[in-house]
C-alpha cells in the first residue's frame, strides 16, 4: 500500500511541486528547427536505446511518488509521445492514481486519428495540446522540415473533437523572419472554433537551435498585432503556475494565449518538474542537471526512498533562469527541449 499523500514540498523561493511533465521517448517524426534541426538531429543521430528508457512501471512510480508530493497534473511529452509502444497502457495507469486531477498529452498531431484520439480517451486522457506553426504548408514546412500537411495536424485537431477530447490547445512558436506573417491567419482560424490558441515566444532551449534574441516575436508585439484585429482583454488564471497569459476577444469568439518566457518571465510561479525519457528529473526547462530517478528505481529504492530523494531536489530548488537570462545563456550543457519535453 502507498504511503498517505504528504504536504506539498515547497523550493527555496516557496515554490510547490505542482506539474510534471513526462517524456516518453526522445524520437521524433519532425525535425523542428526551434528544438530538433536535421542539421544536428539527421540519420545518423543516435537516440536512447530501448533499455535506457524508463519502463511503464519506473514511470508510474516516479508519478506515483510525485502525485504524494502534490503533483495534480502531468503532462506526457516527446519528442513525439505517440512514437512510443502502448502509450494507452501508461495512460490508463497515470490515470488511475490516486489524488492525480488532471493527465494532458502534447503532440505534433501527424500520427493522431480518431481511432487512436479515442482510444487515448477511453483510457483516461483528459486534454491535448497539438502543435501547429502556421496553416500554409510552405510556412509549416520550414518550421518543422518534415514534408507534414497542414491538413493532417488539422484532422488530429478535428479527431480530439470527436473523441471529447476538448477544448484543444493549439501551440504556435513564433520565429522572426520565418512564420511571424501567420499569426493572424492562426488567429482567424480558431476563433469560433472552442479551442484555445496559444503563441509561444522562441525559446532558447538547449543549445542547437541557434538562437537570437532579434529572431524572439515578443509577446508585446503578438497581442497588438491580434488586438488591432480584434481587440482582446486579459483573462485571470485559472490555476497557480499557469504559464500562458491568457486573453479574451471582446466579441465573444473565444480566447488566446501567449507564452512569454523571454520577454516576460514567469520563474516566479513555476511549479513544474520534468522527467526524461532516461529517467533524469530536472526542475527547470533550461537545466544542465537531472537527479537519476532511473539509477535510484533500478538500485532498488522503495516509494518512500523515491519520495525522500524527490523532495529533497525539489527543496534545493532555486531555479529562475528566464529572469536571469542574461547572465546564463552562454552556460553549456543545458538538455534539450525535446528530452525535457518542452
Amino acid at each position: 500500500m502507498a504511503d498517505s499523500p504528504q504536504p506539498p514540498v515547497r523550493d527555496r523561493l516557496g515554490r510547490p511541486l505542482g506539474d510534471l511533465r513526462i517524456s516518453v521517448t526522445d524520437r521524433c517524426n519532425f525535425r523542428c528547427t526551434y528544438c530538433m534541426p536535421r542539421a544536428v538531429f539527421g540519420r545518423g543521430y543516435r537516440f536512447l536505446p530501448r533499455a535506457e528508457l524508463l519502463d511503464f512501471d519506473e514511470i508510474v512510480e516516479v508519478a506515483a511518488a510525485c502525485v504524494e508530493l502534490g503533483v495534480h497534473t502531468i503532462r506526457l511529452t516527446g519528442g513525439e509521445p505517440l512514437l512510443r509502444p502502448g502509450l494507452e497502457t501508461l495512460v490508463a495507469r497515470l490515470g488511475a492514481l490516486h489524488g492525480l486531477a488532471d493527465l494532458a498529452l502534447t503532440t505534433n498531431g501527424a500520427l493522431l486519428d480518431r481511432e487512436r484520439a479515442q482510444a487515448l480517451r477511453a483510457a483516461g486522457l483528459r486534454r491535448v495540446t497539438v502543435s501547429l506553426d502556421a496553416l500554409d504548408d510552405p510556412t509549416f514546412a520550414a518550421m518543422n522540415d518534415a514534408g507534414c500537411p497542414v491538413s493532417r495536424v488539422l484532422d488530429a485537431i478535428a479527431a480530439c473533437h470527436a473523441a471529447g477530447l476538448v477544448p484543444v490547445k493549439v501551440n504556435m512558436v513564433v520565429r522572426r523572419g520565418v512564420n511571424e506573417a501567420a499569426i493572424l491567419p492562426m488567429a482567424e482560424h480558431f476563433r469560433n472554433t472552442g479551442d484555445v490558441l496559444r503563441f509561444i515566444e522562441y525559446m532558447d532551449v538547449g543549445t542547437t537551435n541557434g538562437w537570437r534574441r532579434e529572431d524572439v516575436v515578443g509577446a508585446q508585439e503578438i497581442l497588438e498585432r491580434v488586438g488591432a484585429r480584434w481587440p482582446v482583454e486579459p483573462v485571470a488564471p485559472t490555476r497557480p503556475g499557469e504559464v500562458a497569459r491568457r486573453y479574451r476577444y471582446l466579441d465573444g469568439a473565444g480566447e488566446i494565449g501567449v507564452i512569454a518566457s523571454i520577454t516576460q518571465p514567469f520563474c516566479t510561479g513555476c511549479t513544474r518538474a520534468r522527467l526524461t525519457p532516461e529517467g533524469r528529473l530536472f526542475t527547470c526547462l533550461f537545466a544542465s542537471e537531472g537527479l537519476d530517478v532511473r539509477g535510484l528505481l533500478r538500485g532498488g529504492a522503495d516509494r518512500s526512498g523515491l519520495r525522500r530523494a524527490l523532495a529533497q531536489r525539489w527543496a534545493q530548488r532555486s531555479d529562475r533562469y528566464s529572469q536571469l537570462r542574461e547572465e546564463l545563456h552562454q552556460a553549456t550543457g543545458r538538455v534539450e527541449m525535446f528530452r525535457m519535453g518542452g
